[in-house]
């Protein structure tokens, strides 16, 4: 699908996305087979290996105070996947009704991260991402440049599974560095 390998343009998502597609350009420069959805099929091998031996103390722990564990850390990408992907839906089907934005802070406590095993929050990650995949893979030329509303901005269904592979991104990178202090 060439469209969904096009990085989306500017007028395609809200300027706070940047962060998220900017997360992708290292990694896909540095991919045997890239593209987007060699990206998205590979992260969550990726994040398996990174954290495999992780103990439990480590999963419950934050990187430094007041901030997420890196249990609420993995369950919030698990999150905000559904909740792009649900966008996505809605826009790739020509869904015209704006989409409202969500507090993702006032979901952690919500997770109960604390009583989840890794074994856990890895197994529903691939399977959120097994769903996104579905999805990104059946969707048509046309669907992919559908544009919509989320959070008060356009945002196409292309810019969206950018934002999904660059928020996942964005975590890796900071499970890598910041929660297992690996350069």
């Amino acid at each position: 699908m060439i469209a969904l390998d096009i990085r989306p343009p500017a007028e395609e998502h809200a300027p706070f996305a940047l962060t998220y597609l900017d997360a992708t350009n290292a990694v896909l420069r540095s991919a045997k087979t890239p593209g987007l959805l060699a990206l998205l099929d590979g992260q969550v091998p990726a994040l398996r290996a990174l954290v495999g031996g992780v103990d439990a103390e480590t999963l419950h722990r934050g990187y430094a105070p007041d901030k997420w564990t890196l249990a609420e850390s993995l369950i919030h990408v698990a999150d905000v996947e559904r909740v792009f992907v649900y966008r996505l839906l809605r826009i790739a089907r020509a869904d015209k009704t704006p989409l409202p934005g969500f507090d993702h802070d006032a979901w952690v406590p919500e997770t109960r991260a604390a009583g989840r095993s890794l074994a856990d929050i890895l197994t529903e990650l691939e399977t959120v991402r097994a769903a996104t995949l579905a999805l990104v893979r059946s969707l048509d030329e046309v669907a992919v440049l559908q544009v919509g509303t989320a959070s008060g901005h356009p945002v196409s269904a292309r810019a969206l599974a950018w934002m999904i592979a660059g928020h996942f991104a964005h975590h890796l990178e900071l499970v890598r560095t910041r929660y297992l202090g690996r350069a």
